[in-house]
């Protein structure tokens, strides 16, 4: 099957440029594919899972995928879906970002022997001259055309408007392309749909400067049945760095997907053949949450490791009871399917921290406790959560805002903490 059917089987494709001519390049070999990625933060978030999935499929089918990190632009800002001017970063921001996003991308796409590329922008970006770049790419460019575009649209009619240095991303957004294609041969660029004036304005420069036909593939804008953006929980984002959101956590998230999501996750998060997921559409109740638990032990083993992912199952069994996965439910995932005993040690993936018996002593108000560990944003979120009934302590109710967590609430030198169902944070006590 052509790359091009397995992304828009699964889900990935909104828009495209010259279909049939598209299929042929693919077609015709190894081809080279590029999506743009913001260094504004030193991790990705699940918001990005769609782009990255795609250059690993894109991989899986012997093309070669490339990862630029905007270097250069990241310095300005994509003004794309926006109503408001990004925060300016610094070059030492972007190094730093820059390593952290390889680090993660290494889970998804192979990037030894030359297999997959990540380019910094930065690197050409930085030293254009002005002039030279208004009189030798500005020239290709309608203002017209440009504040048609929905990204640059979205900031006019915005209070903030659109400032001078957003209003050139399109145009270098266009000049990555064209020094992709150029320097890699790369003809394909993939982004988000509200990428898509970027990517035909670099599709158009590529064919005007180059005279070679070059391609752009959009992906939906992925949102959960309720509406919600994806990767956006009440407690923030959810990263892909271990150190933001922990595998446990990750686990977690993928765990508590709503039944009207489980079929199109699993088509677009894990590499689980089209035809197991089909058979997911008729389940319903205990079988529909063993889907459930395949689709976060499959993303989170793609993310993490199969070690985290088989650790954050067990740790999830040993909070939450043991769940016996039919062997018919999406057969081709290894996940352990009769049950799990808790893995106790350093196996245990819950998330902890650990407590200072003497701070007990004197005892420490619930609420606080809870916004310590982070099971609450804020000291008045966790009062709430325990009005409203959501907070236990080693299993119990707890059952007023004034409630003093001591000594005698230790268990096996530990105290468990539970917000609503599926929320928990384990305290190790320190004699």
């Amino acid at each position: 099957m052509n790359v091009i059917d397995t992304l828009r089987e699964r889900g990935f494709i909104e828009n495209m440029t010259h279909e049939d001519a598209l299929y042929e390049y693919i077609e015709s070999g190894a081809a080279s594919c590029y999506i743009g990625f913001d260094p504004t933060a030193s991790s990705l978030h699940v918001g990005s899972l769609v782009p990255i999935m795609s250059l690993a499929h894109m991989q899986r089918n012997g093309h070669h995928p490339i990862a630029l990190v905007g270097g250069g632009t990241g310095l300005i800002g994509d003004p794309s879906g926006k109503t408001e001017m990004r925060k300016l970063i610094t070059k030492e921001d972007v190094e730093v970002n820059k390593a952290g996003i390889k680090k993660q991308l290494s889970r998804f796409i192979e990037f030894s022997d030359n297999r997959a590329e990540l380019v910094d922008n930065g690197e050409w970006l930085t030293k254009l001259g002005y002039i030279d770049f208004l009189r030798d790419i500005g020239r290709f460019f309608s203002v017209n055309r440009m504040i048609k575009a929905e990204s640059y649209r979205l900031r006019l009619e915005s209070d903030e408007g659109l400032s001078f240095i957003e209003f050139n991303y399109m145009l270098l957004q266009a000049y990555d392309f064209m020094k992709l294609a150029e320097s890699h041969n790369c003809l394909l660029q993939m982004g988000g749909s509200d990428q898509w004036g970027n990517i035909v304005a670099g599709v158009d420069l590529v064919r005007r400067k180059l005279q070679k036909t070059a391609f752009g593939i959009t992906f939906p804008l992925i949102t959960t049945s309720s509406g919600a953006k994806m990767g956006k929980t009440a407690s923030g984002a959810v990263w892909l760095d271990s150190d933001r959101t922990s595998p446990y956590d990750y686990y977690q998230f993928w765990v508590n997907t709503d039944d009207n999501d489980v079929c199109r996750f699993l088509s677009l998060f894990t590499f689980l053949p089209m035809e197991e997921i089909e058979d997911v559409k008729t389940l319903e109740g205990a079988d529909l949450n063993s889907a459930k638990s395949v689709l976060a032990y499959e993303a989170t083993k793609i993310c993490h490791g199969p070690e985290a992912a088989r650790k954050s199952v067990a740790s999830a069994l040993a909070n939450f009871g043991n769940r016996n996965i039919p062997k018919g439910i999406l057969p081709s995932s290894d996940i352990q399917r009769n049950g799990a005993e808790n893995p106790g040690g350093s196996g245990d993936t819950t998330p902890q921290s650990v407590l200072e018996k003497s701070r007990l002593e004197a005892g420490i108000p619930a609420f606080k406790l809870y916004h310590e560990v982070g099971l609450a944003v804020s000291g008045s979120a966790a009062r709430r959560l325990i009005e409203q009934g959501g907070a236990y302590l080693n299993g119990n109710r707890i059952e007023s805002t004034d409630y003093i967590v001591g000594p005698a609430d230790i268990e096996n030198n530990e105290i468990l903490l539970k917000a609503g169902k599926k929320k928990i944070h384990k305290i190790k006590i320190k004699m």
